[in-house]
This record gives structure tokens, C-alpha cells and sequence, in this order.
């Protein structure tokens, strides 16, 4: 198939495509050069660009995604490395989730101080003075 045909059935664009292309992630598995030098896309395009959003679900950066499209190609890496790369990304995942915890309890604050300031100015009053006495 086509680039266009590709990156309509995959919600991606073609720049997309022949970005992870460039980046070795579509290889010759994935797509043939053909006579007018068109790419040609196989089926297994399709699948390896599945396995490319599933991982970057999960928030793989470009490395590790390069990472882990290799092992899933050479299978070279052993269940327990793969266990303990899985519990990595789980404790990095948490880490920012307890940061943007942490921003949004900030961001709720100030909604609340700016909707005291409209409603009930004494309230605001009382919270400024207290994040001050912190």
C-alpha cells in the first residue's frame, strides 16, 4: 500500500511515517522501494506501527522505543530485564503522575483564593495569610 493509504487506516501523517522510517523503526520488513521509487508498505507496516503507538502509550521516548522494537526483533534481552525495565518505567510513571498530583492540588488552591477573592473576600484574605505564615 501506499504512504497516504498507511497513514489514513494508522490516524498518523506521512511525515510521521517517513520519520520513524528515517529513524530505522520502518525497515525492509516494512517497506519496499518499488521501480518509480514510490514506497510500498506490507502489512507487517501495519502491525509494526501498532506496536509503535503501544509503546509510545506508555510514554517511550524515541531511544527507548528503538530499544525495545530491537529486542522485540532479536529477542535479546531476558525476562527478568525486561520485568525490571517494565517496573522502571512504572516507578518513572508514578513519579510524574505525583508531580502533576502535586500541580493541580497548587492549581485548585488558586481557583479557590481567586473565586474567594470574588465571593468572599475575608476567605481569600484569611487563605493568603495562612500560605504566608507557611
Amino acid at each position: 500500500m501506499k504512504i497516504q493509504e498507511l497513514a489514513e487506516k494508522m490516524g498518523l501523517t506521512v511525515h510521521t511515517i517517513r520519520f520513524y522510517e528515517k529513524e530505522g523503526l520502518l525497515d525492509g520488513r516494512h517497506v519496499q522501494r518499488e521501480k518509480n521509487n514510490y514506497r510500498n508498505y506490507s502489512d507487517k507496516a501495519i502491525e509494526r506501527l501498532k506496536l509503535i503507538k503501544k509503546f509510545q502509550g506508555v510514554g517511550c521516548s524515541l531511544v527507548e522505543l528503538k530499544e525495545v522494537l530491537q529486542d522485540h526483533d532479536t529477542n535479546t534481552l531476558t525476562n527478568q530485564q525486561i520485568i525490571e525495565w517494565i517496573s522502571q518505567k512504572i516507578s518513572e510513571i508514578q513519579r510524574k503522575k505525583d508531580e502533576y498530583d502535586q500541580m493541580l492540588a497548587t492549581l485548585h488552591l488558586m481557583l479557590e483564593y481567586r473565586m474567594a477573592l470574588i465571593h468572599d473576600p475575608q476567605k481569600a484574605h484569611l487563605m493568603l495569610a495562612s500560605w504566608q505564615s507557611d
